[in-house]
């Protein structure tokens, strides 16, 4: 009996060792940890200040300049037609990529301050994927019949404000 007794407090102590073992083993683990969490709050740091207030902008600027400016050149018929659906289109992207963004935003100041936030992953997903095909869609289509639209006769000063308007898209959007 004596001899079960006095074994008990190894065993306990072994049994000790395994939870040691085991958390220093995890703990190990921590470094190559900290530089993907760090990246986790970076980009959800960049992303906040990229689209919290530069895509409400370039959105606006699109809709009131230039959406505008081509409708009000586009010739009657086909082409008008062709314009108003387009930005129709574009202007409806528009509401929704931002519907999308404010789902999103909150998460993303979470882990921008290293909190634990549970991320909406198809939000995510679906921002990405939706603002690269209106991108596409303006980039293919919008953007060459705008230019062919503002560049004709007395459009000059149009044409030049579209393609300064083109030349301030990439610090935003980069049109991805």
């Amino acid at each position: 009996m004596s001899h079960n007794t006095s074994e008990a407090p190894i065993t306990h102590f072994s049994n000790c060792h395994v939870g040691i073992f085991a958390q220093l083993d995890r703990m190990g683990d921590l470094p190559a940890l900290l530089g993907p969490a760090a990246q986790a709050r970076k980009i959800a740091e960049q992303s906040l200040a990229f689209f919290s207030t530069g895509m409400y902008t370039h959105h606006s600027e699109e809709e009131k300049d230039l959406f505008t400016a081509v409708r009000a050149s586009a010739q009657a018929g086909a082409e008008r037609m062709q314009v108003d659906a387009l930005i129709e289109q574009l202007t409806q992207d528009h509401r929704s990529l931002e519907k999308i963004w404010e789902s999103l935003e909150p998460s993303l100041r979470k882990v921008a301050k290293g909190q634990d936030a549970m991320l909406d992953v198809s939000a995510l997903q679906a921002m990405v994927q939706r603002y690269q095909a209106h991108a596409k869609l303006e980039e293919q289509a919008f953007l060459p019949l705008a230019q062919s639209i503002l560049g004709r006769n007395d459009n000059h000063m149009a044409a030049l404000g579209l393609t300064l308007h083109m030349r301030h898209v990439p610090p935003f959007a980069a049109h991805i």
